[in-house]
């Protein structure tokens, strides 16, 4: 329906919690938010909240979009990460060749154009990257910048790009000029010292990819690409909060280090989320799923099996993060980074009504899109006759 009233019993609207509250929806649109829950078409019991935003998805629905850059491919990595909440996405093209780049890009504007669910633009995460710190991508498909990736980053049709790059493999003056056609640089997958990554900043790069993990570590002598993102206040990181690339007692030092607002979560997502498969081709490597942890055959941690649910649960359960902030993480703050917050990572009049219902246990029991429902586990979700 274009118009519908929802009664949820508790909310949070970025800023605080509510109970009993009715949210117009029309046209995909919160429209309006009151207290009269005599008068509604829905309703739904647990916590409603905004739906959640990842940055970096390599895959799910045991599909990996390098391997798979067509629609239907990306289409199955979208309903894969509904079920747990995400709402938006930047589907993420790591480190290949020239075609599979393009086809990915072709792959997005495509989806923008007919408006499949959620797409926000692409992440390409490589190939400009540092071997020393490539991690599971692979060395001999990495490169220095060239004019194919260059017209592919600054393509008008993708949405926002988000370009990864060691900021010693590329040159300062690069980063300005990708900056200044609208691209995001993150930086991650480097070696690259304290210094080097400074200018990098100075340049226009404002986003660190999976902060601690592929990049220079905090030394006391060298405070490397660590230090550098944990003191620039000004700068965002993504964190993957799964127990396994990070610590949690090292991701509260990042909480403690960068201003509210800059850290937010990431799943790094691989096939097996939202999928049967517990292994699958990785270039010329398999990648296994065991105990939780994705481990390809060369050794490398490749990617995680987490969601953005699980994120979230991790957050509050495994560090002690307050859900008000762990919620933020994972919708207002990667909304902010990418200048989106006007119309996402809110459930406020005038914002897009993507929204997730969580229970107690912060499992996803629905989610909307848009105002659609697009997921439905939970049960007491009446409609009122």
């Amino acid at each position: 329906m274009n118009c519908y009233r929802l009664l949820a019993s508790q909310y949070f609207d970025g800023t605080q919690f509510h109970n009993n509250k009715v949210l117009t929806i029309t046209h995909g649109i919160i429209t309006a938010i009151d207290d009269d829950i005599q008068n509604y078409d829905q309703a739904v019991s647990g916590l409603l909240t905004a739906g959640f935003i990842d940055l970096q998805v390599n895959g799910g629905g045991d599909v990996l979009f390098n391997g798979t850059p067509s629609l239907s491919g990306l289409a199955a990595i979208i309903d894969a990460h509904l079920a747990f909440g995400t709402t938006s996405m930047l589907p993420t093209v790591i480190t290949d060749n020239a075609n599979v780049m393009v086809q990915a890009a072709d792959t997005i504007a495509q989806a923008i154009r007919e408006q499949l669910p959620g797409v926000l633009g692409i992440h390409f995460e490589g190939p400009h990257l540092s071997v020393a710190k490539k991690g599971a991508h692979s060395a001999p498909l990495i490169r220095p910048m060239s004019d194919v990736e260059w017209q592919l980053f600054v393509r008008a049709d993708l949405g926002q790009v988000v370009v990864t790059l060691a900021p010693e493999q590329v040159a300062c003056a690069d980063i300005t000029k990708l900056t200044g056609q609208g691209v995001k640089v993150c930086l991650g997958h480097s070696n690259a010292d304290f210094d080097t990554t400074q200018r990098a900043i100075a340049a226009g790069a404002d986003g660190f990819t999976h902060l601690f993990n592929a990049m220079s570590p905090l030394q006391a002598r060298a405070p490397g690409m660590v230090g550098c993102a944990l003191l620039n206040d000004h700068t965002y990181a993504g964190i993957i909060i799964d127990g396994q690339h990070v610590d949690y007692q090292t991701a509260k030092i990042a909480m403690r280090m960068k201003p509210n607002g800059r850290l937010f979560l990431v799943t790094d997502a691989m096939p097996p989320v939202g999928g049967q498969a517990s292994e699958f081709n990785f270039f010329d490597r398999t990648v296994q799923l065991d105990d939780g942890k994705l481990t390809s055959t060369t050794g490398e941690l490749a990617g995680s099996i987490l969601d953005m649910a699980s994120a979230v649960r991790n957050t509050v359960h495994g560090m002690g993060v307050a859900l008000a902030e762990a919620l933020r993480m994972a919708s207002l703050y990667p909304a902010q980074y990418l200048a989106q917050d006007y119309r996402l990572g809110k459930l406020a009049v005038n914002y897009q009504a993507d929204m997730v219902l969580l229970n107690e246990q912060l499992e996803v029991q629905a989610t909307w899109v848009a105002g659609i429902q697009r997921v439905n586990k939970q049960v007491n979700n009446e409609e009122k006759i």
